[in-house]
């Protein structure tokens, strides 16, 4: 059924808690590992200890996972220092609509004598520990849920529901000795022995949750990203030979664009080109202040005059961000003048 309604992946995990993980979580959430992600660290905190405080009669959870891998290049692959990296789940429509709507329809091929409640990481559950229950795949060193056959390039979503179904098993952990992962996050987000991240060094945490000021000691490190980071992914080997889904609503629409011609957005043209897209997230001026940083950390001349026209911005999160840029691009080598 799940197949059916679109989802390459489905389980069965007990509605029950999971002391373990519980653990784990607020042990993260009171080192203060969340940063500034309020949503993670509030009230909501709790509630993601146990499913039943979401839908008191949840019996079972019904874990999918949905490919979005394209067959474009990974970032690790691609060298082009006057385009901004956007992450591979971005480049299409909005996953949550597309997730609840495939989960509206499974939800309904259940019958309808049953309360359910339909979660897309919005929710407060912890959905990467029952997918794992749910056999789904194991949670690996970059924290990511990983599935053998087809990696991580996959979204979750989950169903409460007051049935009982018969429970699915965890898969082995797979990582094995590799640290791929711990190795090439330029911002040492990961652990070193993994299974745990920093969300105040992870990149996508400065491109997209983050509303103030980037830590001047992170803006090199941030590189061409604009919004999210794949790194960790890219080189993970589980998924050199993960297969491409042919979901249209993730066609890529935002691979790889011009710095130059993000910079030179107004709000109306960010709102319109970006509408239905996880980057209007980012919100235009945390989404210029990104543009800014790439700009700066390219080492190209030609990007001067655009980040003097934002570091004349009225808004102070862009213009400081485009004023450190300009000194940035002036500590730099200067590269090609005319490309990039």
């Amino acid at each position: 059924m799940a197949r059916e309604c679109g989802f390459e992946l489905a389980g069965i995990a007990s509605a029950e808690t999971l002391p373990e993980d519980s653990r784990r979580y607020l042990d993260w959430v009171d080192r203060g590992l969340a940063g500034a992600m309020g949503y993670l660290t509030d009230r909501r905190a709790q509630v993601r200890t146990d499913p039943k405080l979401i839908l008191p009669s949840a019996r079972s959870i019904l874990c999918v996972a949905k490919l979005y891998n394209g067959p474009q290049p990974r970032s690790t692959e691609v060298d082009e220092a006057g385009h901004g990296w956007i992450s591979r789940y971005a480049w299409g429509d909005d996953y949550h609509d597309v997730m609840r709507r495939g989960l509206e329809d499974l939800a309904a091929k259940l019958g309808p004598d049953h309360d359910y409640k339909i979660c897309v990481d919005t929710a407060p559950l912890l959905e990467r520990s029952y997918a794992r229950e749910a056999g789904l795949g194991w949670i690996g060193k970059n924290t990511c849920l990983i599935n053998q056959e087809i990696g991580s390039w996959v979204f979750l979503g989950e169903i409460l529901t007051s049935l009982e179904i018969h429970a699915d098993g965890p898969p082995p952990d797979r990582c094995g000795t590799c640290t791929r992962c711990i190795d090439a996050c330029p911002t040492a987000a990961i652990a070193p022995e993994g299974y745990e991240i920093d969300a105040r060094r992870c990149i996508p945490y400065f491109t997209i949750e983050l509303h103030g000021a980037a830590p001047h000691e992170m803006r090199a490190s941030i590189g061409q990203h604009i919004f999210g980071c794949d790194i960790c992914q890219d080189v993970c080997p589980w998924n050199s030979r993960a297969p491409v889904a042919d979901e249209p609503a993730f066609a890529p629409r935002h691979f790889a664009p011009p710095l130059e011609d993000l910079a030179a957005m107004n709000e109306e043209e960010f709102r319109s080109r970006f509408r239905g897209s996880p980057i209007q997230r980012a919100k235009y001026a945390g989404f210029l202040r990104n543009v800014a940083i790439a700009m700066g950390n390219s080492g190209l001349e030609k990007f001067r005059e655009p980040l003097e026209h934002l570091a004349a911005f009225q808004n102070p999160l862009v213009s400081d961000h485009a004023s450190w840029a300009l000194d940035q691009l002036r500590s730099l080598t200067p590269r090609n003048a005319g490309n990039g």
